[in-house]
Formats: C-alpha cells, structure tokens, sequence
C-alpha cells in the first residue's frame, strides 16, 4: 500500500517526487488502499486501464517479472488470462511475480480468514500447471513470511507501519518496527533478506 487507507493524488505525488529524487529505476503495484488509476496517472505509467487494473511486465538482465494488480483482492479475469498467455510465451525459468496480496495462506489467522485473495485458487492453479520456479514477493499481511507449495514460493515483506501478531485470529499488533526487503538477481539466482529499522 502507498496509501494509508484511501487513494490520494496528493500521497502519490509526494512518494513520487521522493523516489525520483533517488535517481534510481523503480516500478510500482497497488495495494488495497491504492486506486490504480489514479496511481498510474500519477506516476505517469503506460498500461491498459480499461478495466480500472495495472498490470505489466519488465526484463532485469534475463529475469522476466511480472506485476499484478489485487487491489480490489482479486486478480481480475483479464489478468488471469494474460498470466497465463505470458508464462506460454516466455522462455527459460527465470520468473518472478510482485502482487500485493499473496497467492497462499501465511498462517497469519486475523489476515488469512479476513483479507486473504479471493480468487488464490484460480492464481495457483495456473502457476503450479507451469512447473518451473517461481518466487513471488507480496506484502499485504504485516509480517515476514515464506511459503512454498509446488513450484511457488512466496515471501512476504514487512511493512512500513507496523507489524501484525501471527497466532490469534482476533487483530493483534506485533511490534512497530519496519522494514524493506533486498532481492538481488543474478543471471540464474536470487537473494533475498528483509532489514528493519527501528519504527
């Protein structure tokens, strides 16, 4: 989420002046509190927004990654549909998939039972018919976590905010540190490692 609780032109020009003043590439996905078209106007991002949705794809070295929208906590018709057109297409096994929402349950109870994707068993059908590995990096849940099933492996990132108890099925806040995660690509390898500050 880039957005506290509703989308905000305001927000978005703000974080976009800061990351553009990183003079570093970056992309960015939507989460449940985003609006995707008004963040996709304002980051000035070129996509098919006809049905409200953004979703695109980027090439990193020989890295193919693919980010999906679930904004409204589901992977539209016409996403699925292109999922599973690009991994037809696309050679060799390097895929890696960004969706704020992610394709499994993380044993986080209050997320998993509350907020968890509608339609993940759609998702995790087409990517376990693909066979190859693939890591999928999502938020969405306030904790950090790892999850495989099949092919997938899906890591959770921390948020910036604070962070959620893993046990209860009731809301239960953990702690306020934050975090951001490091993925490093390689030609046929990934790293990952999550870092915190003090919140």
């Amino acid at each position: 989420d880039l957005c506290y609780m509703d989308a905000e032109e305001s927000t978005y020009a703000w974080i976009k002046q800061e990351m553009d003043s990183l003079g570093v590439p970056y992309d960015i996905i939507v989460g449940n509190h985003d609006n995707s078209t008004i963040l996709a106007k304002a980051f000035g991002l070129e996509a098919d927004l006809s049905e409200g949705v953004l979703f695109y794809k980027r090439t990193w070295e020989n890295w193919t990654c693919l980010f999906l929208d679930t904004a409204v906590k589901t992977l539209s018709n016409n996403q699925l549909e292109w999922l599973k057109a690009e991994l037809t297409t696309i050679e060799g096994s390097n895929i890696m998939i960004f969706m704020h929402h992610p394709p499994l349950m993380m044993e986080v109870p209050f997320m998993d039972i509350n907020h968890s994707l509608n339609n993940m068993e759609a998702v995790q059908e087409i990517l376990l018919q693909d066979g190859r590995p693939i890591p999928i990096f999502s938020g969405h849940y306030h904790v950090e976590k790892t999850a495989c099933k099949g092919n997938m492996m899906v890591q959770v990132t921390p948020s910036c905010f604070f962070q959620m108890g893993q046990q209860q099925e009731a809301f239960e806040l953990d702690h306020y540190r934050i975090a951001y995660r490091i993925i490093t690509l390689k030609p046929n390898e990934w790293r990952s490692s999550v870092h915190y500050l003090e919140g």
